[in-house]
């Protein structure tokens, strides 16, 4: 169990880039990803579990409210940055949460250089923003794959087509049992 509150590791950049001096001087590795996580999903805690197994720290990229509805639409988010950050603070890979304003993570890639840069196996490497920024300081790019059929997207799609009820068996679900 972490030792800080997980609203206390919910950071602004510069507050960031303090935090984890240190522990960088003391050789620890940084690993980055980042996304919407609009609807926190079974894909997203693998993903991060995955993620965080790679290196030290976690630090998880948190597209802002305004940088969501540019890039999934005028109906999103269905979460406010404040509690889709917390969520996030509060999952155990996660070391810090980091918020951005930007369509993509490149200045904040910049920012960090992560040792790490994560993203899921959707992401073809061409089109990994920061992988030359993370490459060329050294580090890695890593594709991890994603839980066949779990999207944000995908599950909004289905709460609108059906309500939110389910008619059968949730593939997702290890028991098999309906909803």
């Amino acid at each position: 169990m972490r030792a800080q509150p997980a609203a206390e590791r919910i950071l602004e950049r510069p507050a960031l880039l303090q935090a984890l001096a240190p522990r960088r001087a003391a050789g620890q590795s940084v690993v980055f990803t980042n996304g919407c996580f609009d609807l926190l999903h079974a894909g997203h805690a693998a993903l991060l579990e995955k993620a965080g197994a790679l290196g030290d720290l976690l630090v998880v990229g948190l597209n802002s409210d305004a940088s969501v509805r540019r890039l999934k639409g005028p109906d999103r988010p269905l979460q406010g940055a404040g509690q889709r950050a917390l969520l996030l603070a509060s999952l155990r890979p996660v070391d810090y949460v980091v918020c951005f304003a930007e369509d993509t993570p490149l200045q904040l890639i910049e920012a960090l250089r992560p040792d790490v840069l994560v993203k899921g196996a959707d992401y073809g490497a061409g089109e990994i923003v920061g992988r030359e920024v993370v490459e060329a300081g050294g580090g890695r790019v890593v594709r991890l794959p994603l839980v066949p059929g779990l999207s944000s997207s995908r599950l909004l799609q289905r709460l609108r087509q059906t309500g939110g009820q389910r008619s059968a068996a949730d593939p997702h679900d290890p028991s098999g049992r309906e909803a």
